[in-house]
């Protein structure tokens, strides 16, 4: 390939450090280095102001109270306290009964089995429909008044489904369930000022919204916040739902992160990552190759910046290693890289195991320009092109 630059079409898997996001974080790893919990010095004021000041913000961009803001590792671990959390507490009452949807991130669904295992509930799946979207007539079916949770990840991590919050916590409030939202792709994928007017509790992550890795945050909404057991005993931190000594400078970053995020800016930011996917797919389907979009259509319900394609007849692990070191993208979710199976998101929508495998994810953010998209496309043809140039060599 003549091309030597480097395309990074990989955001959901990993946003980069916002260089403002750094600059705020920066003084808290060697200047102010307080411990937030020492509660006897300035040192310490100051460091919880900071980590209180990140809950603010945080709590801001989901329409939220501040003490409702649980800080954690990531929204793994968030999505663990949430559920892990909230049937260690319940575990002797009637409610025994979990529902998740199909295209829910690993974590999710590896806490339903561990509460299944460890509990004994009866963890049950939603269906979504070729788009990824939960069926709602479905969902309606399945709940009752013996169901605890249902939890629904508000924007897919792989096909960028953005599903409809609103309708399924209706639908779960109607019986008393407590509705869990995994949201850790949503704040750059939509507006998400009003999301816990329907979720109880949202997980958050910073390292998809342009924070630090290694911090995430779980909403809970105030009165059930005694309905959830810690999964971290100790000290009894932030109203003992989770014990430790918190990470102030990323904490400060996610704070920041979230403070860029709930701006004028990032409506027109979705626009335009909009305006480039739609770009990027129309040059991938214009290639001469069957090439075909997964999931929901360009559009209100899809991540802006989403594209996963389908490659007809192709590998995507074959595609992708002929594209390095120009290309980066993801034949599935990040978290589950080396797993040798087919992705559980795209067999639930309806794909063939080979069509999964012949699928990538490309996703776009801030640092994406019209350029990059034009000729990361041209990149990925000039690839096909070689793969059938070798398979016409070989036939010969």
């Amino acid at each position: 390939m003549k091309n030597e630059k480097s395309y990074y079409l990989d955001y959901q898997a990993t946003t980069p450090l916002d260089l403002n996001v750094l600059e705020q974080m920066s003084p808290y790893f060697a200047d102010s280095f307080g411990n937030p919990h020492s509660a006897d010095h300035a040192r310490g004021w100051k460091a919880a102001q900071s980590v209180e000041l990140a809950a603010l913000r945080i709590a801001a961009l989901l329409g939220a109270d501040s003490n409702e803001i649980i800080f954690t590792s990531g929204a793994t671990e968030a999505n663990n306290l949430a559920l892990l959390g909230l049937a260690r507490r319940a575990s002797g009452g009637k409610r025994r009964r979990i529902l998740l949807s199909a295209i829910e991130h690993k974590c999710v669904l590896a806490t339903g089995r561990a509460i299944q295992k460890e509990l004994g509930f009866q963890i049950e799946t939603l269906k979504v429909d070729a788009s990824g979207r939960v069926d709602l007539d479905h969902f309606a079916e399945l709940i009752g008044d013996d169901v605890l949770a249902v939890s629904v990840v508000a924007v897919n991590n792989e096909i960028g489904t953005i599903q409809d919050v609103e309708a399924i916590g209706k639908i779960a409030h109607s019986f008393g369930t407590v509705f869990h939202c995994d949201g850790a792709q949503a704040p750059c994928a939509m507006d998400i000022s009003g999301l816990v007017e329907h979720a109880d509790m949202v997980s958050l992550s910073g390292h998809k919204m342009y924070g630090p890795m290694g911090v995430g945050a779980l909403y809970i909404r105030h009165d059930l916040q005694n309905a959830i057991e810690p999964l971290i005993y100790g000290g009894g931190q932030q109203d003992n739902l989770r014990s430790g000594t918190l990470p102030t400078p990323l904490c400060v970053g996610m704070g920041a992160a979230a403070a860029l995020l709930d701006g004028e800016n990032s409506q027109s930011e979705r626009a335009r990552l909009t305006r480039l996917r739609d770009r990027f797919v129309q040059k991938l389907t214009a290639l001469p190759q069957t090439i075909i979009l997964n999931g929901p259509p360009s559009g209100a319900m899809r991540h802006p910046g989403n594209a996963n394609v389908r490659f007809e007849g192709y590998s995507a692990q074959d595609i992708l290693g002929a594209l390095q070191p120009h290309i980066a993208a993801s034949s599935g979710a990040a978290c589950t890289s080396g797993i040798p199976e087919p992705s559980h998101v795209l067999r639930a929508i309806g794909l063939t195991n080979d069509e999964a495998d012949a699928s990538i994810r490309f996703s776009l953010g801030r640092g994406t320009s019209e350029k990059d998209v034009d000729e990361a496309a041209a990149l990925i043809g000039d690839a096909l092109n070689e793969f059938e140039n070798e398979h016409a060599l070989h036939i010969a």
